[in-house]
């Protein structure tokens, strides 16, 4: 059973009176991260509070076989914010949902509550790993084409980046739901854009990932612009990334930091990065679960294709940020191949557990690879046991299938409806003709 806390409760009961709140919407996720939704009134809050919400789990990609479709969404009152983009009077806000079983114990294919056992993990040894994303998107003219807003580049200003009104909205939109922002800006391509998150706990984080997606989307539409997360959609242009700064805390205390070493990274810290650098090609199902996520993943475009890390070069796996050795708790790793149409919740619980197996194995770290790949040749690369990172989604599904640490961090469940969707999904790919086929192909054969 899930632990209910009246006080949290009667807290969120206390604050719809007083924000006026006709509307609560209840969020969940599948296991592909899709945003699921089902709004009730005030009236039933306080049995949505104590009971939950029953719903068809068959219906959701994921989750229940038909003969076991009766599934519950029980708020968790710690989210509860007012979405502000919605009218003030009769005022609508949001929580997210645990899924429950028909017997009130927590659904193992629920990603939320995957991410909870993980960290449930982690808080046993004392550890809370805290993640400060920096997500890319692009704004569009409409969601039909790929023209880009404005002709911006990284960093760039007005008029070049005609954008900057847009993601200012989004950021006092996000923080005035309670999600700080640590910086945005205009990327490499025209239309792209980044907000980074600021740094807090993993389910924190996760919760507030899946917000800002559809803040972003939100406030796009206001202005008659459309704002997608797909992960490459111009193939002359850089794809969009998620990448993960992560740090590792026992109580006040960052025990990533070293300042007498090298890079400012301590032998557990180095165990971790190891974790994450061995498994990632068993995580990219979940780092990169989309056909088109592994159009991002080419040499050229600032996008790592094999398991190296470095403390410079941004085409790595993994980096090591510089950080001032004066502040031990900025000390952290960088965690770059995830792109910005993950699941967070899939995508935090295996990286965190692929960073807790390097510990508790004590992995050890390769030496850092400090120049570009495509420099190195296959031979080369053999000798120093660098692993090219599956390049498709075909390569990733056996990967990811075979991996007894995502069995153990996900569950069967998961593992296995991922699998299928993936397998559909790449099936359906391969028997597509694509644009650049005919484009190459049907004059010249």
């Amino acid at each position: 059973m899930v632990d209910v806390d009246l006080d949290s409760q009667q807290h969120v009961i206390r604050a719809c009176r007083e924000l006026d709140v006709k509307f609560i919407r209840l969020w969940f996720t599948d296991i592909l991260g899709v945003l699921k939704s089902v709004a009730i009134t005030v009236e039933d809050l306080e049995h949505a509070l104590a009971d939950g919400i029953t719903f068809d789990g068959s219906s959701i990609e994921g989750f229940a076989r038909r003969s076991e479709s009766d599934m519950t969404v029980l708020p968790d009152p710690a989210t509860f914010q007012v979405l502000p983009w919605r009218p003030r009077d009769n005022a609508t806000a949001r929580m997210f949902c645990d899924v429950l079983k028909a017997d009130g114990t927590p659904f193992e294919g629920d990603p939320r509550n995957i991410l909870k056992q993980q960290i449930r993990r982690a808080t046993a040894a004392g550890l809370t790993c805290y993640v400060s994303p920096e997500i890319e998107f692009f704004y569009f003219r409409d969601q039909h084409g790929t023209e880009p807003i404005d002709a911006g580049g990284y960093f760039d200003l007005t008029p070049l980046d005609s954008g900057s009104d847009l993601r200012r909205e989004t950021v006092l939109t996000l923080e005035e739901m309670g999600i700080p922002i640590v910086l945005s800006h205009h990327e490499a391509a025209p239309g792209q854009h980044e907000i980074d998150l600021r740094y807090t706990d993993m389910l924190t984080m996760a919760d507030s990932i899946m917000t800002y997606r559809l803040v972003v989307k939100e406030v796009a539409m206001r202005h008659g612009v459309y704002a997608t997360f797909m992960p490459k959609p111009r193939t002359d242009q850089n794809g969009s990334g998620m990448h993960l700064q992560l740090s590792l805390f026992r109580g006040e205390e960052n025990i990533f930091s070293d300042p007498s070493s090298s890079n400012g990274l301590s032998p557990i810290g180095r165990q971790y990065m190891a974790g994450v650098l061995k498994h990632a090609p068993e995580m990219m199902l979940v780092s990169n679960q989309w056909v088109n996520s592994y159009r991002r993943i080419v040499p050229g475009f600032e996008a790592p294709t094999h398991a190296t890390w470095s403390t410079s070069n941004h085409a790595d796996l993994l980096r090591v940020p510089s950080h001032n050795p004066e502040r031990p708790d900025t000390a952290r790793i960088e965690f770059r191949v995830p792109d910005s149409a993950a699941n967070p919740y899939l995508l935090f619980a295996a990286t965190l557990a692929a960073g807790m197996q390097g510990i508790e194995a004590q992995y050890t770290l390769p030496a850092p690879f400090e120049r570009s790949v495509g420099d190195a040749s296959e031979a080369e690369l053999a000798t120093l046991d660098i692993a090219a990172l599956p390049s498709s989604l075909g390569e990733a599904i056996p990967v990811f299938a075979n991996s007894q640490l995502m069995k153990q961090a996900l569950g069967e469940h998961i593992v296995e409806s991922l699998v299928q969707n993936k397998r559909q999904e790449w099936d359906q790919f391969r028997r597509e003709v694509t644009e650049y086929e005919v484009r190459r192909y049907l004059g010249n054969l």
